[in-house]
């Protein structure tokens, strides 16, 4: 207990899944957490956590509303030492040619943008209190290929590539960045998908070399490592939580 504390945790994507995981996991390790999302979500993800934490409505492809987040943020506990920039959308699936502008634009505009924006506005108030850790949520589909995935794909690679720069950028001053690349986790988002198909679920479970999907609370733990001191040394990284899927 108490590897985060007395830390301000900010986490975006946290009415649910892996977000909300991770934000009730820094909270019971110390943190004093905001709740965003922009589902409304966010609100029942503060209450359960209770004590001091709080939500905030926040689009995160809108400057506006990330730049709020930050000020309530800082208003609030006068600091900001960790982000995980968790929330993302798969869109529609479809194979590249097929893939609609619309689809494109929307899910690299939240995932890629998204990104961009929590860091941009994130870096300042973190250097304000001597640094931080900033944890990118990518994915394996920024490390390998998958079919009918064509903006995820390219949004969470591009996550990658923004996290290794802004890490070089920051690391004289004390701010850390890494991404976590999740591989098949049983989340709202892979429910969506599988459905109530059994051979789907199966096929997805197939693709891990370990046999199974992965939880929301393996997601959470890696970034609670990244957010702590115990990686004090670590920046510039793209970690898989996979299973073994990208090692294929």
């Amino acid at each position: 207990m108490g590897r985060v504390e007395n830390k301000v945790a900010i986490v975006t994507g946290a009415g649910s899944g892996i977000g909300k995981t991770t934000a009730q996991l820094l909270a019971r390790e110390g943190a004093r957490v905001v709740a965003a999302d922009v589902t409304g979500a966010e609100q029942g993800t503060a209450a359960e956590i209770g004590g001091d934490a709080f939500a905030v409505h926040a689009d995160v492809s809108n400057a506006a509303d990330v730049e709020a987040m930050v000020a309530a943020t800082m208003d609030r506990f006068g600091r900001l030492d960790i982000l995980f920039n968790n929330a993302g959308i798969e869109g529609p699936q479809a194979p590249t040619a097929e893939c609609t502008e619309e689809t494109f634009d929307r899910v690299i505009t939240i995932n890629l943008k998204g990104v961009f924006l929590g860091m941009k506005y994130a870096i300042p108030a973190m250097l304000q209190n001597g640094g931080g850790s900033i944890i990118n949520a990518a994915s394996v589909a920024g490390l390998v290929g998958f079919e009918n995935l064509p903006a995820y794909c390219a949004s969470k690679g591009g996550v990658i590539q923004l996290t290794k720069t802004a890490a070089l950028e920051y690391a004289r001053q004390n701010i850390r960045v890494n991404a976590t690349c999740p591989g098949v986790i049983w989340t709202p988002m892979v429910q969506r998908i599988v459905g109530d198909d059994a051979e789907a679920r199966a096929a997805f479970e197939a693709i891990e070399p370990v046999g199974r999907f992965g939880t929301p609370e393996e997601v959470a733990a890696l970034v609670l490592f990244l957010a702590s001191d115990e990686s004090s040394f670590i920046t510039g990284t793209a970690l898989p939580v996979d299973g073994g899927l990208v090692a294929r």
